[in-house]
């Protein structure tokens, strides 16, 4: 897990771009190191947010920007009726089996990003009332989005950590690279 983003090869702007997006992601990924699922699904605070809860939104936001860049549905359809269940394990899912799926989508999100002729190509945005009628973003765009998402959400999981047990970032870091 990545903890510092060293500078891009000369002109490698989809590697720095990538690499930030996994920095952020190993931000989550450390605040759930040795946590029970109890623990990772508890909510410390007034917020309705726990870090399984986080772990799963952040997945399902980058599968479906992916998705949506190949102009494809996303994997889970999300509206009104089920959007508090992207922010809690349900159905048998675990912290484990989200780890691994966010693996997958990792590997098809940096596929993507590497395969696509320019980060200046756009693709349309659904047709949702928070969208602006007929907008396009460029795939720039969408990697610079999966930073700021996965980094609000980074941030978000340090907080909920500390509350939980009181381990700090630092701590987290130096717990991974001991384990």
């Amino acid at each position: 897990m990545v903890t510092h983003v060293p500078a891009e090869a000369q002109g490698d702007e989809r590697g720095a771009l990538l690499s930030f997006i996994e920095e952020q992601r190993g931000g989550i990924r450390r605040a759930l190191l040795g946590l029970t699922e109890e623990q990772a699904a508890s909510r410390p605070s007034a917020s309705e947010l726990s870090l399984s809860g986080l772990l799963k939104h952040v997945v399902e936001v980058e599968q479906g920007w992916i998705a949506r860049a190949k102009q494809e549905p996303p994997a889970i359809k999300r509206d009104e009726t089920n959007w508090h269940e992207t922010f809690q394990l349900v159905d048998g899912e675990t912290v484990e089996s989200q780890l691994a799926y966010w693996e997958k989508v990792a590997a098809e999100t940096e596929a993507y990003i590497r395969s696509v002729p320019s980060l200046d190509d756009t693709f349309p945005l659904p047709n949702d009332p928070w969208f602006p009628p007929e907008g396009r973003v460029s795939v720039r765009w969408l990697c610079l989005h999966l930073i700021r998402e996965t980094a609000r959400h980074a941030g978000h999981a340090d907080i909920i950590r500390e509350s939980l047990d009181g381990k700090t970032a630092f701590e987290l870091v130096a717990l991974e690279q001991a384990g």
